[in-house]
């Protein structure tokens, strides 16, 4: 396969990865925009492998890694909590890719990326996990989000990403099983990323996530 043919093949499967799902970008939406937020075609050849997994206490906002995962809503128009905190700390930039790649929104369970704006990643990756207070509380769709961010993270040839955890805050999903999803899922996730960061903004989530890390052997 030659090197055009390559990355339409890459982008295609992009697109339709989810089988069909609303969410991702649709052959009628906009190209990516060119400039840093563009992917990159220097992804290694090497084969995936298992990520080093770290708990980070923080503000993941701040994490200088090539992604920042956003915990997004359906609508990908900014929200509360990690949402609304990146979209504040990135600046308007990353609502117009939102707008812009996203016209239709993001499925729950699915993932795609915009610019990361004025953040010092590269790109965030939005993802929309189940709202568990809201009686969606389909575990598998918790596992999609950080299965499906890793994969758009390796489209775009990252190396690191940083996490919230994801359906944890508003979302109330119950916190000692949202860190179980996040690890688990991470670990058992082939990626070509070597650094994945989990970020508590609290000491107790911190601890919590620092603890099941050590208990798997991961810590």
């Amino acid at each position: 396969m030659d090197e055009v043919s390559e990355k339409t093949h890459i982008l295609v499967r992009h697109v339709y990865s989810r089988g069909g799902q609303t969410g991702l970008m649709s052959p009628t939406e906009p190209s990516p925009p060119s400039g840093p937020s563009t992917p990159t075609d220097s992804a290694s050849p090497s084969e995936p492998a298992h990520p080093r997994i770290t708990a980070v206490r923080g503000d993941i906002t701040a994490q200088q890694v090539d992604v920042i995962v956003n915990a997004a809503n359906n609508a990908m128009r900014g929200g509360g909590g990690v949402d609304g905190a990146i979209h504040r700390a990135g600046g308007p930039a990353i609502l117009a890719d939102c707008i812009a790649r996203f016209p239709h929104g993001l499925a729950t369970g699915d993932a795609g990326w915009t610019t990361a704006g004025d953040l010092p990643a590269t790109w965030v990756v939005h993802t929309v996990g189940p709202n568990h207070a809201a009686g969606d509380r389909d575990r598998s769709l918790l596992e999609s989000c950080y299965r499906r961010s890793l994969e758009v993270a390796d489209e775009l040839g990252a190396r690191s990403i940083a996490f919230p955890l994801i359906s944890a805050g508003v979302y109330a999903w119950p916190r000692e099983d949202a860190i179980a999803a996040a690890i688990d899922t991470i670990a058992a996730t082939p990626t070509r990323i070597t650094d994945v960061r989990i970020v508590a903004f609290d000491e107790q989530a911190y601890t919590q996530v620092r603890d099941a890390l050590s208990v798997r052997g991961l810590g």
